[in-house]
């Protein structure tokens, strides 16, 4: 068997996995299943889609989105420092994980975009 680096590319399920943004693989297959995942700008609703190096994911982690470059593929599923290793992420999300993204009365929340002044 082959590993998956060897062929140059890894199913989206498995990497959802490897990188450890799913506890398990079929939780990761929801993911892609829910149609919320984009691939270098797609929608992707195959768990299957093949994934290279050097490609752009946007992931819905919580109340949040992830949006990450793949900088190489695992070869694993290991420690979560090796995993992080593999990608970098473009757009960093909130600076407190445990701050909302959205707000109480449902509007999202955008500390980074000052309210522009009111005339």
């Amino acid at each position: 068997m082959t590993s998956p680096g060897a062929a140059g590319s890894i199913r989206l399920d498995k990497l959802l996995w490897f990188l450890r943004f799913a506890r398990s693989r079929s939780i990761a297959q929801a993911m892609v299943a829910a149609g919320h995942i984009r691939l270098d700008g797609r929608r992707i609703t195959r768990s299957s889609c093949a994934v290279h190096a050097g490609a752009t994911l946007v992931l819905p982690i919580g109340e949040r989105i992830e949006v990450i470059r793949l900088l190489s593929l695992p070869l694993r599923r290991g420690p979560a420092a090796e995993a992080q290793a593999c990608y970098a992420r473009l757009a960093p999300g909130p600076a407190d994980p445990t701050s909302p993204a959205i707000d109480a009365d449902g509007n999202a929340l955008h500390p980074e975009r000052p309210d522009p002044p009111i005339q």
